[in-house]
């Protein structure tokens, strides 16, 4: 099976993967921001290892053009990771979940040109810029330090999620780039206008405008 072959599956996995989703309140996440407020405390190196990776590896697959197999799942939740240098070996990985460890970059994921699923919640991550990730579908960064909306431009991205960070403008949603792009979520950011999001495809917007005051009578 192909990975053009494989995006026709995917669609009937997508409902179960999202389930998946971070369902954190409001309130929790208001007690997150408050702790990560501060981020002068440094985490102790923990990068990503070959262990780790055989523990958190599944869904053996075809890939290529049919000849060979590699685990394409890999789920490294709450590892205090702070580096994912190693993802760059396992270019055959379509579904990845790092989230809840203290990241800072994501770029090893780069080389995940087969990518269709990504998780990162709850790291410490200041932006979601990644190369165009051509088979990328659904991407949830929520519960970061994340500022701006640069740096996604991944064409069969369907469901964007960025709640939870510190974004106040939505800035570089290219329109000629995310044509798939149907659900995007802002909520828990400090959005003041909704200027920059004209996207042809979106069904689906969440989000809280910012209260920047008492309007002059």
């Amino acid at each position: 099976m192909s990975d053009e072959d494989d995006l026709e599956d995917f669609d009937a996995d997508q409902d179960d993967l999202e389930k998946e989703e971070d369902e954190k309140e409001t309130e929790e996440w208001e007690d997150y921001r408050k702790e990560g407020e501060d981020l002068s405390e440094e985490w102790l190196p923990t990068p990503l290892t070959e262990d780790m990776m055989k523990e958190g590896l599944s869904l053996l697959c075809k890939t290529g053009n049919g000849l060979a197999h590699a685990y394409v799942k890999l789920e490294v939740k709450e590892r205090d990771l702070t580096d994912i240098y190693l993802l760059r070996s396992y270019i055959h990985l379509r579904y990845v979940d790092v989230s809840e460890n203290h990241l800072t970059d994501l770029s090893p994921l780069n080389f995940l040109t087969h990518l269709l699923w990504l998780k990162a919640d709850s790291n410490h991550l200041r932006s979601a810029r990644l190369n165009e990730l051509p088979y990328l579908q659904v991407a949830s960064f929520a519960y970061n330090q994340i500022t701006d909306t640069e740096g996604i431009s991944h064409p069969r991205l369907g469901s964007l999620d960025l709640k939870g960070n510190r974004i106040r403008m939505v800035t570089g949603l290219d329109p000629q780039k995310l044509i798939s792009l149907h659900t995007l979520e802002l909520r828990g950011n400090q959005i003041e206008t909704t200027l920059g999001i004209n996207l042809p495809k979106l069904k689906n917007l969440f989000l809280e405008i910012k209260d920047t005051g008492p309007k002059t009578p």
